[in-house]
């Protein structure tokens, strides 16, 4: 639930998640929210999330308690998408045992994510 930064939370994602998509998208048609989104269905990974504008002014936000998580495919791409994403840092991308490269990140808009790079069998 965004106020007034969906569409600019889902131009980043767009730019910087590979495989990233827009499954459904409307708009307020007008008023003072004209031009936000309204709903939004999005697929990232193999997860889909729905997103708004919320009309109504809130006093929380996002905070890293959720976090979308994704495999990577390989290092580069990890990288790549913490380099795309990454305004703030929880975990440095580095070898934490549990997983051989990995890195938790908050964007621009504070969504948290974390990217993986599992084992090969």
């Amino acid at each position: 639930m965004f106020q007034g930064q969906a569409k600019a939370a889902l131009e980043l994602w767009q730019s910087a998640v590979p495989g990233f998509a827009v499954l459904e998208m409307a708009e307020y048609p007008d008023g003072d929210q004209a031009g936000q989104i309204m709903s939004a269905r999005v697929r990232i990974g193999g997860n889909e999330w729905m997103l708004y504008d919320s009309p109504p002014v809130h006093n929380f936000g996002f905070t890293p308690a959720t976090s979308i998580y994704v495999e990577c495919d390989n290092e580069v791409q990890l990288r790549e998408m913490a380099a795309g994403l990454t305004d703030s840092v929880m975990m440095p991308i580095d070898n934490y045992g549990f997983s051989k490269l990995f890195t938790w990140i908050a964007d621009p808009f504070n969504i948290s994510w974390q990217l993986n790079l599992p084992e090969t069998p």
